[in-house]
């Protein structure tokens, strides 16, 4: 056996264009999208993709070059998924919500060749490109609507494009699976973007992985609600093909908007963040739905308590995890029928937990950072997610050290904090940035954010680290308020006490209008972090010292603990007996006290 070696006939390389041509002759006539009054098939899909490789080939564009795209969930961001590799580059799907500055560094960055703007966003890409010298600005593509004009600053419009090339066009297959295919930015909630490079074969992994995970039948009727240049859909960009559903574009949305589409078109699938579950479920006049609804959610540990509203409207909600280094997600909440029978309280809670790997995932694990081990399956004991498998990314582009720095011991090191259940699932608790430690204290935001999300009158919540001279850090959340209903700080501080630690719980609560989110909908922490760290320079200052009850209270002395930073402490005591002496304060005894505030010295 071992002379038999792979050829050519069984060693072709996975790419998930092929879908397209698949679905070409298996779904011709079936609608593949459909925006206000557009609706194409199929096979017209495959022509005009085919069309687009050909006219974008012919504009001196070569197989590695990097293509961008700055659009909505709009046919034009659709069809570019395939198009652009079909010519046997690179997409790079840019972020909407960027500013000029951002767009003009992402484009250096990458070096893009050609740049397809969305009509709207014309005016800031030519701002992102007035720095640029004029010999190393890319062609630039305008995507129009209704026979609109295209500007001058612009070499070609979209449709011209399609409409100029060779349908016939034999589209350029990757030499090696391992080929690039996708450059994505992440959405820099922790830091600044990195560029993520993923390979064909990791995208036609993670686009049979996210279709077997979630069920989906074939023909579904799926609505974008989920941007299309957040990895690329989460997959479902390539995966609507293999199964020949139907692509329901919106160029914005809100949540009238989507319900109108759900009604209009029969949807039956459909992805977002946390933040438009919450959207859809707050409007408390709003009726269940008639036919239920798939929406896969994902990008921020959801709140229980938005899960189950979610839920009572008629949405089957399945919850996942993932990120842009993995193409998707790579964890799944798997449902178990012995749940259905639980309290709806208990069923939210199981069901905002990540859950298991998915089959295109080789493992996961929750490992401690230092030693690499995993930790206990306590559901307590925390750690950071790791995880290996073939979606996961080449790497980073042009950084070679953070690279390093998290694909290392065999593992890709998420950077995320979480726990392993005794069952086996896993469960985020925060990204690691995001931990508050709080006199020593690990503090979970997400923790905290689930249960501000109890209260009646809170709609969006976010809980970071507020500098605290004594405590080191403590919990600030800012909050916004559903529409017509009021709360005090005070009322949603001593809400918070009711059902957390003392020590959890918020010690400053900021209203806001609205929460700032990336476009994706996640919560920049970042933002608010500063925001919580402006508070402090007009605060007032905070005592000094902190006194405890202990054993020695009874036996007539005080002990005092000043904490100067997170870690070390140094405790003052009166010793009025012989017996209470150093040995007992280093002992067992002193378990009253968290163990990661008692003193490291005694004098």
């Amino acid at each position: 056996m071992n002379a038999l070696e792979p050829n050519p006939a069984n060693s072709s390389p996975f790419t998930p264009i092929s879908f397209l041509e698949r679905a070409a002759v298996v779904y011709g006539d079936s609608p593949s999208l459909i925006y206000n009054q557009t609706m194409y098939t199929w096979a017209q899909t495959h022509r005009r993709c085919l069309q687009l490789a050909s006219s974008i080939s012919s504009l001196s564009i070569s197989p590695g070059d990097v293509v961008s795209v700055l659009a909505p969930n709009i046919p034009a961001m659709y069809e570019l998924h395939f198009a652009v590799p079909m010519c046997g580059a690179v997409l790079n799907c840019i972020n909407t919500r960027l500013d000029a500055r951002a767009i003009s560094t992402l484009l250096t960055h990458s070096e893009s060749k050609l740049v397809f703007v969305d009509y709207q966003m014309a005016s800031v890409v030519l701002e992102a490109l007035s720095c640029f010298p004029l010999h190393s600005r890319p062609k630039l593509v305008m995507i129009t609507e209704d026979d609109q004009a295209s500007s001058p600053e612009f070499d070609f419009t979209y449709e011209r494009l399609v409409e100029r090339g060779d349908q016939s066009f034999d589209w350029i297959r990757p030499r090696s699976e391992w080929d690039p295919i996708v450059l994505n930015y992440t959405s820099g909630t922790t830091a600044s973007p990195k560029g993520v490079v993923l390979s064909h074969r990791s995208a036609f992994l993670k686009t049979i992985d996210a279709l077997l995970e979630w069920s989906v039948p074939k023909q579904p009727v799926f609505l974008w609600a989920l941007p299309m240049f957040h990895a690329n859909g989460w997959g479902y960009t390539w995966g609507m093909a293999v199964v020949g559903g139907t692509n329901i574009c919106l160029r914005r949305f809100d949540s009238d908007l989507i319900y109108d589409k759900i009604v209009k078109h029969g949807v039956t699938h459909m992805c977002g963040a946390p933040v438009v579950l919450n959207m859809l479920s707050n409007d408390p006049d709003r009726e269940k739905l008639t036919s239920p609804v798939h929406i896969l959610t994902a990008g921020a540990p959801p709140p229980a308590a938005v899960l189950m509203r979610t839920e009572e409207l008629g949405f089957t909600v399945s919850h996942g995890y993932g990120l842009t280094e993995v193409g998707g997600l790579v964890v799944m909440c798997l449902w178990k029928p012995e749940w259905n029978g639980l309290p709806a309280r208990e069923r939210a809670r199981l069901k905002a937990r990540q859950g298991v790997r998915t089959i295109g995932c080789t493992e996961v694990d929750v490992v401690d950072p230092e030693s690499g081990l995993g930790v206990k399956r306590d559901g307590v004991t925390v750690g950071e997610v790791v995880l290996k498998g073939g979606t996961v990314m080449l790497g980073y582009l042009k950084d070679k050290e953070g690279t390093l720095q998290c694909m290392k011991q065999n593992w890709f090191y998420t950077g995320d904090v979480g726990v392993m259940h005794e069952d086996g699932y896993v469960e985020i608790k925060d990204r690691s940035k995001d931990v508050i430690i709080s006199g020593g204290e690990n503090v979970s935001s997400v923790e905290v954010e689930s249960v501000l999300y109890l209260h009646p009158a809170v709609n969006e919540a976010a809980v970071v680290a507020r500098p605290d001279e004594y405590w080191g850090e403590t919990p600030c959340a800012f909050v916004s308020l559903i529409c017509g209903k009021t709360a005090t700080e005070k009322e949603i501080i001593e809400f918070c006490r009711e059902k957390l630690p003392k020590y959890m719980a918020p010690r400053k609560v900021v209203f806001k209008e609205e929460l700032p989110k990336t476009s994706t909908g996640k919560i920049q922490k970042f933002l608010l972090r500063e925001m919580a760290k402006e508070l402090v320079s007009s605060g007032s200052n905070v005592e000094k010292s902190k006194v405890l009850s202990s054993p020695s209270a009874r036996c007539g002395a005080r002990t005092s603990i000043h904490i100067p930073s997170r870690r070390n402490s140094f405790l003052f005591c009166s010793r009025p007996r012989k017996d209470f002496a150093y040995p007992f304060l280093c002992s067992a005894k002193m378990s009253y006290v968290p163990r990661s505030i008692q003193p490291r010295c005694i004098v």
